[in-house]
């Protein structure tokens, strides 16, 4: 599957602009506000430094992105939760890295007929923010469904 640069960069516009004016959400199973900020719209684009996701990976998570505030919004129940330690970019007098303990919470949903995950990250002594959105399976290249079940740090 390969997606037109063209829509691409119509839906990265438009996303963006919506994503800018979320700020922030209620999420009733963590009773805290979730911070859209702009690591999360980050890493929907790049799945670590300067390593770019496929077009087609950016242009499913964009399209799926407004989806991830009302799942934040509903989520009542917990479906995962991992905490690890990792390097971190903190600045101080200039960038660099540091090793902290962070927190992953994991909400899975089923809206529009689309089963998706939401990833919720915390470095320690940090707000709580929107990491992830992540497609439950793909489609092989042979057409058939494959789970995608990995690590929150890069998903």
């Amino acid at each position: 599957m390969e997606v037109e640069l063209q829509k691409l960069a119509e839906i990265r516009v438009r996303t963006e602009e919506e994503y800018k004016k979320i700020g922030s959400v209620f999420c009733p199973y963590l009773k805290k506000q979730i911070a859209f900020n702009a690591k999360g719209l980050e890493h929907i684009k790049f799945k670590g430094r300067n390593k770019a996701r496929s077009n087609v990976d950016q242009y499913i998570r964009l399209r799926s992105l407004p989806i991830a505030k009302i799942i934040i919004e509903s989520s009542h129940t917990l479906q995962g939760y991992q905490e690890r330690n990792e390097m971190v970019m903190i600045k101080k007098k200039k960038w660099g890295t540091i090793m902290k303990p962070v927190k992953y919470y994991e909400f899975v949903a089923v809206l529009k007929n689309v089963r998706l995950r939401v990833i919720v990250k915390q470095v320690e002594g940090g707000e709580l923010h929107f990491w992830s959105i992540i497609p439950f399976w793909r489609m092989s290249m042979l057409g058939t469904r494959l789970l995608h079940n990995g690590n929150p740090a890069e998903d």
